[in-house]
């Protein structure tokens, strides 16, 4: 492992310290200058969070590309509440309004704000509280999942609720 590792700190130096070089990169060469390679890296690395989000969510249709300093993300989410939570990450990562990215993520079901399957422990307040912000909203959560519940105090684990567009 410290072989693998120091060959890796030689051939990120000689990358960073030559104005032109050829980096390998899954099979790929790529001439590069050194100020393209150290601005697209740290683009990606300070986003990764958001990436690393997108796969979690398993966004649709999903692209990252760099240009001109911006990185410009794209790619659909299931719902609204997905792509709320890839707009929260982005603003953690890059403030309220970020320069440095961009990104265009549609949504793929716009009729409902999210679904969400019950797990133990849980009930219409606290599942209200996650998506709302305000457990008072549960009675919405009711009235859009009828077909499945019958009494809001009555919710069994493993059903997948419609959390409604309020």
């Amino acid at each position: 492992m410290g072989r693998f590792s120091f060959k890796r700190r030689i051939s990120t130096y000689r990358i960073l310290h030559s104005t032109k070089t050829v980096a390998k990169c899954y099979g790929f060469f790529v001439l590069l200058n050194h100020k393209q390679l150290i601005k697209r890296n740290s683009m990606k690395a300070k986003y990764k969070g958001v990436l690393d989000l997108g796969e979690q969510l398993a966004i649709a249709n999903g692209d990252v590309k760099e240009e001109n300093g911006i990185l410009h993300v794209t790619g659909t989410a299931k719902n609204q509440y997905e792509k709320n939570l890839l707009w929260d990450k982005i603003k953690e990562i890059g403030g309220e309004s970020p320069t440095d990215i961009m990104a265009n993520i549609e949504v793929a079901d716009t009729s409902v704000f999210a679904n969400h399957i019950v797990v133990k422990g849980e009930t219409l307040g606290k599942i209200s509280k996650k998506y709302y912000g305000i457990s008072g909203k549960y009675n919405a959560i009711f009235e859009a999942n009828t077909n499945i519940l019958k009494n809001p105090d009555a919710i069994q684990i493993g059903q997948e609720l419609v959390i409604p567009n309020l």
